[in-house]
């Protein structure tokens, strides 16, 4: 077949891609910009262009793949509505391609991809194996894809925007959080907790579904859902908000859930913790240089693991073996005198556990947050959340908002942001006058953190960085 992909170079769109040029379907695409995903893509064999033109769409198309992010009134979209080709959405395409298999799916609004990653690697590197559609590139696959054909697991990175997720059917599902996000699309909390228990509900009954402890409470604290009527022995109490799948529950802080860390430690800068199982406790498991909230994502790996049928030295090995993800806490520079450390954080939520895991593996160093916010909605909605949880680091540089798939909204920037902030060490900077500005602060540490073009100035910075060590 002939595939073409609109928005090929997303994270989540780039798998599709690959999956089917790997397969040895006829794949091409187009996206706005270049970017090192698309590098790669290209270096691949993937025919790709960046200019939003008609004549450059291959004349015998037989499926278009296109992800929200693109928008309806671009002359490409609306020339192959017109010729009337068939187009699917991405989370269509990999429901269709997750179905009949064991799929395991990782919700969330924040962790999911770390938490898919490491699911993704501790199977892979058992006999059981998987094949995965990742939303982050691991750095143990240098890539976004993992293709098996010999094991019925695929593991999947669950998106919640567009309620794409509903598109799932898993046969184990992860639910990592429910913070307040995309709620240009939800409306409001309640209406998104919704949709994340449609998805929990839509777990098969002879699978199990893994949730962080205490994520379907409301804003206000109150219970959205009942665990009373089968969290202990299957149930078949079917109200709205009961949940149908045998549930486990999971978390690295507390000693109430299924599954638990506790002694939690860092030596060498590697993170070890013992693993509280309902068989038993295993003992000094071990993340390598990783961050804190990765104790949390392993937990929820490990219990999923476990559930696979590995046992606890294929878990050790898999724990200790596991590399991360690109852009999630991804060591640039790591020398006694400076780290520089880039992450994908984008919600206040995932600001926060970044920035409190580096306080915790560098206590007393001065740290500079290079922050770029993603979406004008999400700066809205969020502004407060952002402003609070940014002024804990010493010294706050913003960008401007990455737009994504939006207009401006009046009066929403960056800017606004800096305003409610409670310290006098912010800068607004462009990319070029953050290569000026950074060195001159004498940081300890730097963070690059956000979900948009960012990445582009990571090793631009890492290696003015670099020069002035010299």
């Amino acid at each position: 077949m002939n595939y073409y992909f609109l928005g090929i170079g997303g994270i989540g769109m780039s798998a599709l891609a690959r999956y089917f040029h790997r397969r040895g379907d006829r794949v091409s695409g187009y996206d706005r910009t270049p970017s090192p995903l698309t590098d790669e893509l290209l270096a691949e064999g993937i025919d790709i262009h960046f200019d939003d033109n008609p004549d450059r769409i291959p004349a015998d198309v037989d499926l278009v793949v296109y992800t929200p992010a693109v928008p309806t009134d671009t002359l490409e979209f609306q020339a192959l509505a017109a010729r009337g080709v068939r187009m699917e959405k991405r989370s269509q395409m990999l429901g269709e391609l997750t179905r009949g298999k064991r799929c395991i799916a990782v919700a969330g609004s924040h962790g999911k991809t770390s938490t898919s990653s490491m699911i993704a690697h501790l199977l892979n590197a058992a006999p059981c194996g998987c094949s995965a559609f990742l939303g982050g590139i691991s750095k143990n696959l240098g890539s976004n894809l993992l293709v098996n054909d010999k094991s019925d697991y695929v593991v999947v990175e669950a998106d919640e925007y567009d309620r794409s997720f509903l598109q799932l059917h898993p046969y184990m599902a992860v639910i990592t959080a429910t913070d307040p996000d995309h709620l240009d699309i939800y409306g409001d909390h309640h209406h998104m907790l919704e949709a994340y228990l449609q998805f929990a509900n839509q777990t098969d009954p002879d699978g199990r579904l893994f949730l962080k402890e205490g994520i379907f409470h409301t804003l206000d604290g109150e219970p959205f859902v009942d665990f009373g009527h089968h969290h202990e022995h299957g149930g078949h109490h079917h109200d709205h908000h009961s949940l149908l799948a045998p549930t486990a529950t999971y978390t690295a802080r507390g000693i109430e859930a299924d599954y638990y860390a506790i002694n939690v430690r860092t030596y060498s800068g590697n993170i070890f913790f013992d693993l509280r199982t309902p068989d038993g406790v295993l003992f000094d498991l071990e993340i390598c240089g990783t961050a804190l909230f990765n104790v949390e994502n392993a937990v929820a790996a490990s219990a999923v693991a476990l559930s696979c049928g590995l046992d606890q030295y294929q878990l050790r090995h898999g724990l200790k073996t596991f590399e991360g993800v690109r852009r999630r806490f991804d060591y640039r520079i790591r020398e006694k005198d400076l780290v520089y450390i880039d992450d994908y954080a984008h919600h206040p939520q995932e600001l926060q556990s970044t920035i409190e895991s580096v306080r915790y593996l560098y206590p007393g160093k001065r740290v500079v947050g290079i922050f770029q916010p993603h979406l004008y909605t999400r700066t809205r909605d969020l502004a407060d959340d952002f402003a609070h949880v940014l002024q804990t680091l010493d010294e706050v540089i913003m960008m401007p908002i990455y737009p994504a798939r939006e207009k401006p909204i009046l009066g929403v920037t960056s800017s606004m942001v800096l305003r409610k902030m409670d310290t006098m060490s912010k800068y607004l900077c462009t990319p070029d006058q953050v290569l000026e500005l950074v060195p001159a602060l004498c940081p300890d540490v730097v963070l690059t953190l956000g979900a948009g073009d960012i990445d582009r100035l990571v090793p631009r910075l890492e290696s003015t960085l670099r020069e002035n060590m010299l």
